[in-house]
């Protein structure tokens, strides 16, 4: 059984930055495509982030060029950096394991707690 475990979030005011990290017991570079999700009480997860290597990522157009996703295999850990945060930036964060078809990310059903993320205004 795979476990993600996510963690970093916290409370920041609007225009601060956050580091989100997802570690997990296994190999996540033995997966052809990691992302990190968001949700909001009440609503469906939303797709954030994604990459298949660090020259392939992709991005949710609310967050490009404030948010950035990445991993680092010596220490299997995935990271979204999170910058010029909004308030609208608020939910639980959910990192994942997947893959792609085509340009379109498809997440396994793996999934931790989530952090946290609020952001004042």
């Amino acid at each position: 059984q795979i476990q993600l475990v996510e963690s970093g979030g916290g409370s920041v005011q609007s225009g601060g930055s956050l580091r989100l990290t997802c570690t997990s017991s296994s190999a996540l570079n033995g997966f052809s495509a990691l992302a990190w999700y968001r949700q909001e009480p009440g609503l469906q997860r939303e797709l954030v982030a994604y990459c298949v290597d660090p020259h392939n990522t992709d991005y949710a157009d609310s967050v490009k060029g404030r948010f950035t996703i990445s991993f680092d295999k010596a220490k299997n850990t995935l990271y979204l950096q999170m910058d010029s945060l909004k308030p609208e930036d608020t939910a639980v964060y959910f990192c994942s394991a997947g893959c792609t078809s085509g340009s379109t990310y498809r997440p396994y059903d793996y999934w931790g707690q989530g952090t946290q993320v609020a952001v004042s205004s």
